[in-house]
């Protein structure tokens, strides 16, 4: 399955390939590849038990990377301000 997800993580645009991408920071390579390996084998058992086609998850998780924006741009805020900058948000419109 390792060799699948190896595989799978160099496909273009694919659920896989953003996966490994996001596990790969934080895990490394190796455990990155088991997590995808992992992955395609759920996958793989729910298309065998509800007899139905692989549909792939949307790949624009565009609510989560605003989040994590909205929560980078904060911790900037607090180590601007412990360096003794003061930080004056203003909306864009």
């Amino acid at each position: 399955m390792t060799e699948s997800a190896w595989g799978a993580s160099r496909k273009k645009d694919g659920y896989f390939k953003q996966k490994y991408q996001k596990l790969l920071v934080r895990k490394g390579s190796k455990k990155a590849i088991v997590a995808v390996a992992h992955k395609i084998i759920i996958a793989a058992y729910q298309v065998i038990k509800k007899k139905e086609a692989y549909k792939s998850p949307l790949l624009d998780d565009t609510k989560f990377n605003e989040k994590q924006k909205q929560k980078e741009i904060q911790k900037t805020i607090v180590k601007m301000n412990k360096l003794g900058f003061t930080v004056r948000i203003t909306p864009i419109i």
